[in-house]
């Protein structure tokens, strides 16, 4: 049975999702066809290059049969003593047994000249250039057994040299684990070692870390594609599941070959993606070191979306030691917030927010999925492992700005949120009690609403929804009457209020007699049954006044009516 193995650009360069081609004949490293000639000794004499002195050898061959080619891999090396062209016919017979040589996609012939042959054939040799075919010319000094014993050498002190530098490679990206920054550290040992560039994307999208190769050609810019550019391969890789690998190419320096692999939780959730970019496809070897750097950077992502040491020695420092926080030492501080950079991913000086998440249908049941599930759902969308689930919904600590495309995300599975501002790590429970007291509006509106956006007033914090539904409550019974009554009944209310229920002053700003004015206003007081003499009754109309006044002080409606 024929065994030919993959082409040499599937096979030697292949990408997959777990780095190495599976297939059983691919070695880490390959000995070529030149190296292997150049090891020879000097007796041997090529007497036809076909320009393939880079094509990997997989093995040497010898063979007397007029068709080895079902016992062949391609790229072999097959040395042969003249057997097949003893009989008549032997320019046919040379032609067929080249042309079957070069379609199972041997490297090169060897003719040995002892015991059959003196001298290569002359037709032997035109079958070789015809169809470029390597035909090499091997004295009978020398014998094919050595031949052979100096390829597994040269092969075996490849490998050795590469498992060596895998070895280092290793060492190098556990060094960047444990280190402080372990996600750009990872990233550059990956650059040093493969000529790429790198970039590692969060579940957001967002770039989080970027590393290039520097070689005897240059510096490959580390944003080589410009991340906008990615965006619709990296769509693919967050949106899809299972092992995989995103393939494009891109007109920009080091960039003809970019692929992607995404970085996957236990449960096949996309915590990310890491993508590269290449002029040159990727030995084995190179491969092999990507597959590494992958895996590491899916344990260091599910560490900080599913589990860790750092929120559990931080709950622990401040549920013991509370005082820490406001009047802790600089090193309990700096310990206090390595801690929490390690459980929001990100630097120690990173600004910090606060999430509080609510549902858009409060009568909505619980996730069918349980607790933990929701809880890690909400560490890989925010990428932070601060989250506790509450009775209005949940609340998190994150590094990110939660941009549009999260809170659309986030929105699209029924939720709505209150984004707080950017605030440092003692800041965090005021930055709560703010997103807190945005909680109500969001739960009246049904929108999700920023910190940032929000005019710190009564009527900034109580919103449109709300405050319209306070206008229709309060002066329900005013904005009843018919347009033109309603509309003078309003405007005395809202000068008198505005006034500080000084009578000369409101008739003056309305242009009426001050007793017009108070039989006005205690006929306003008898319509809403109120007492217009309590401080509170006023404040409350006039903040529900805000919320019917829509066209200046001189044109009032109700809610009904905008």
């Amino acid at each position: 049975m024929r065994r030919n193995a993959p082409g040499v650009d599937s096979a030697e360069h292949a990408i997959t999702g777990s780095g190495l081609h599976s297939d059983a004949t691919e070695r880490l490293d390959a000995v070529t066809l030149g190296q292997f000639l150049a090891a020879l000794p000097r007796s041997l004499t090529v007497l036809h290059d076909a320009g393939n002195s880079g094509v990997p050898l997989r093995w040497v061959e010898p063979s007397e049969l007029e068709d080895p080619t079902p016992y062949l891999l391609d790229g072999e090396f097959v040395l042969t003593a003249g057997l097949p062209f003893l009989d008549d016919g032997g320019k046919e017979r040379a032609e067929a047994y080249v042309r079957r040589l070069v379609g199972a996609g041997v490297a090169a012939l060897g003719f040995g000249l002892e015991p059959y042959f003196d001298a290569v054939p002359d037709h032997l040799l035109s079958a070789c250039r015809t169809h470029q075919l390597t035909l090499v010319q091997i004295p009978g000094s020398v014998p094919f057994a050595a031949i052979g014993l100096e390829f597994s050498q040269l092969l075996e002190s490849g490998n050795a040299r590469v498992f060596r530098q895998l070895a280092d490679t290793n060492r190098q990206l556990m060094r960047a684990v444990l280190s402080a920054r372990p996600e750009h550290e990872l990233l550059s040992a990956l650059a040093q070692r493969v000529p790429v560039w790198a970039q590692l994307f969060g579940a957001d999208g967002r770039v989080r870390a970027r590393a290039a190769a520097t070689g005897t050609g240059g510096t490959i810019p580390a944003a080589a594609v410009e991340p906008s550019a990615l965006q619709p391969m990296l769509k693919r890789l967050l949106a899809g599941n299972g092992p995989r690998v995103e393939t494009d190419s891109f007109p920009d320096n080091g960039s003809a070959l970019v692929f992607g692999h995404p970085l996957r939780s236990t449960k096949d959730a996309t915590l990310g993606a890491l993508m590269l970019g290449t002029d040159k496809p990727l030995t084995p070897a190179q491969n092999s070191v990507v597959s590494s750097v992958v895996g590491l950077l899916e344990l260091l992502v599910r560490q900080r979306t599913s589990g860790s040491l750092a929120p559990s020695q931080l709950a622990t420092a401040l549920l013991l030691h509370p005082e820490t926080l406001t009047a802790g030492s600089t090193r309990q501080l700096n310990v206090l917030r390595d801690l929490l950079a390690q459980s929001v991913s990100g630097t120690r000086s990173g600004a910090l927010r606060v999430v509080q998440g609510v549902r858009a249908d409060a009568s909505a049941p619980a996730s069918a999925d349980g607790p933990v599930r929701e809880l890690l759902q909400w560490r890989r969308l925010f990428d932070t492992k601060m989250v506790e689930l509450t009775d209005y919904g949940f609340a998190a600590v994150t590094r990110l700005k939660v941009d549009d495309a999260l809170l659309r995300e986030v929105e699209d599975l029924g939720w709505r949120l209150v984004v707080g501002d950017p605030t440092e790590m003692a800041g965090l429970p005021t930055a709560y009690q703010r997103a807190g007291a945005l909680r109500s509006r969001v739960q009246a509106s049904g929108e999700s609403v920023r910190v940032d956006d929000v005019a710190w007033s009564v009527t900034g914090l109580l919103g449109r929804s709300a405050g319209t539904m306070l206008a229709s409550r309060l002066l329900g019974p005013v904005l009843a009457q018919e347009p033109d009554r309603r509309g003078s009944l309003l405007r005395v209310l809202k000068s008198w209020l505005g006034e500080n229920g000084n009578w000369d002053a409101t008739a003056k700003v309305l242009g009426m007699h001050r007793n017009s004015v108070r039989r006005q206003v205690n006929a306003l007081a008898e319509l809403l049954d109120m007492d217009l003499g309590s401080a509170q009754v006023r404040a409350e109309l006039w903040i529900a006044l805000q919320y019917v006044d829509g066209a200046g002080d001189d044109v009032l409606q109700s809610p009904q009516d905008r």
